[in-house]
């Protein structure tokens, strides 16, 4: 298949939804930076996965990293980060979305369960995204992360030679 097939658009991303509903087939979202793919986001996107028949991921914007992370991020730019995520086996379809907070690709998403990484707890999670799945009836999940692993560390190292 090609990968690039994977990566959706405010256009084609609700008929992809409804073609799994249609199919009764359950969708897990998530949703980050995925700046400098490692191991820790391999196995999370891995386990998300494993959580539901589809998964699809939100990739921040460029625009949207450089304003949570700082001027020098992103490394990689969001083509570049949406084609190395649609290539992995674990991952269905890839949604690039320009906001800060996830709560607009859930809205339109409408996951039955939504994946966060193990450095949160739901309690940390901003309340309209957890208020947007509570009230689509989804679930939320948090799964446990990789000690050690971490982007901002990597690409710190990366700048700072």
């Amino acid at each position: 298949m090609d990968f690039y097939k994977k990566i959706l658009t405010a256009d084609t991303l609700p008929a992809w939804r409804e073609a799994l509903r249609a199919e009764g087939r359950t969708l897990a979202a998530t949703n980050g930076c995925f700046d400098i793919l490692h191991a820790g986001h391999v196995n999370y996107l891995q386990s998300a996965r494993n959580e539901a028949d589809a998964l699809i991921v939100g990739l921040n914007s460029d625009r949207s990293i450089t304003e949570l992370k700082g001027p020098d991020r992103p490394i990689h730019t969001e083509a570049d980060r949406a084609a190395v995520i649609a290539a992995l086996e674990s991952v269905d379809a890839v949604y690039i979305f320009d906001d800060l907070r996830a709560t607009n690709f859930l809205h339109i998403t409408h996951p039955d369960v939504y994946i966060k990484g193990g450095d949160y707890t739901i309690d940390q999670l901003p309340a309209e995204e957890l208020a947007i799945i509570r009230a689509q009836g989804g679930d939320i999940l948090v799964i446990g992360h990789l000690p050690g692993k971490s982007s901002t560390q990597i690409a710190k190292r990366i700048l700072e030679g």
